[in-house]
C-alpha cells in the first residue's frame, strides 16, 4: 500500500462543469465522483477570498476533490466564484465583494439538486464561510461546514437564519487563526445554539500541514462511516502538481 501524499490522486470520475446564475454568468468548475459507486453525500466548495489567492484549487478544496470520492464516497463540487481564474479556466463577472455572489451560491445548488446529488453540504474556507452563511441556508442544503470562519460580513440575522433551520453547523476553528480564534467563534456562533465549534490545536487560517485533520472533520460530518480517513491506498494512483 502506498502512502498518500499531499499532491495523492486517488480514482474518480471527473468532469468538468458550468455554472450558470441567475443574472446571466457562466462560472467553471469540476465535479468529482466515486469511480465505481453513487456518491453517499456532496460537498459543495466555496473558495477562499479570490483577491488574495482563492479559487477552486485552493488546497484543502483540490484535496477534498482528489481524495474524497474514493475514500470517503463523496462527490465534491468546485467552482470559481464570479471573476476568479483557475487551471480550470476563468468564471464570467467580476468579484463583488460578497454581494452578486449570491447568486453563485444559488446556482451551485441549483446543478447539485437537479443533477440528483445527495445530501448536499456546504464547505466553505475563509470568504467561503460568509458566502455559506449569507446565503447557503436553503431548504436542499443538508448543513454546513466552515473552515477558518472570519464573520467577517455575516450578520447576526443571517446567524439567526441558520438558528430557526435544522441544518447543523460546524465550524473548524484554528487555534492560532489570523482573524477569528475559538473562544471568540465560540461566543459568537452561541446565536446557533446546535452549531459546533471545533478548536483545532496548532492549525493556522491557511491549514498548511494541517489538510489531513481538516479532510477528518468533514468526513466525521458528512460521511461518518468513512472516518477516520486511511492514510495509505491500495489501488491506482496519480501525482498532482505541487501543493498549493
Amino acid at each position: 500500500m502506498a502512502e498518500i501524499r499531499a499532491n495523492s490522486i486517488l480514482p474518480a470520475r471527473r468532469e468538468p462543469v458550468e455554472l450558470h446564475t441567475a443574472d446571466g454568468l457562466t462560472l467553471v468548475g469540476e465535479l468529482a465522483l466515486p469511480a465505481d459507486r453513487d456518491p453517499v453525500a456532496t460537498l459543495i466548495c466555496l473558495h477562499p477570498l479570490p483577491t488574495h489567492g482563492g479559487m477552486m484549487d485552493s488546497h484543502i478544496l483540490r484535496k477534498a476533490a482528489w481524495r474524497l470520492p474514493a475514500l470517503a464516497g463523496l462527490a465534491v463540487l468546485r467552482f470559481n466564484t464570479r471573476g476568479t481564474a483557475s487551471e480550470r479556466g476563468t468564471s464570467e463577472g467580476t468579484f463583488d465583494g460578497g454581494r452578486a455572489e449570491r447568486y453563485d451560491v444559488a446556482a451551485a445548488i441549483e446543478y447539485a439538486e437537479f443533477a440528483g446529488l445527495p445530501a448536499i453540504w456546504l464547505l466553505g474556507w475563509s470568504f467561503g464561510t460568509d458566502l455559506a452563511l449569507q446565503y447557503g441556508c436553503d431548504p436542499a442544503v443538508a448543513g454546513a461546514i466552515l473552515l477558518s470562519p472570519p464573520l467577517r460580513s455575516t450578520t447576526v440575522d443571517d446567524l439567526r437564519t441558520w438558528a430557526a433551520s435544522d441544518q447543523p453547523v460546524v465550524a473548524l476553528v484554528p487555534e492560532f487563526d489570523d482573524y477569528l480564534r475559538p473562544a471568540e467563534a465560540a461566543r459568537r456562533f452561541a446565536v446557533i445554539p446546535r452549531a459546533e465549534v471545533v478548536s483545532v490545536p496548532g492549525a493556522k487560517h491557511l491549514w498548511v500541514g494541517d489538510a489531513d485533520t481538516a479532510l477528518d472533520e468533514i468526513v466525521k460530518r458528512v460521511a461518518p462511516d468513512a472516518f477516520p480517513l486511511p492514510r495509505k491506498w491500495d489501488g491506482p494512483m496519480e501525482m498532482g502538481l505541487g501543493d498549493g
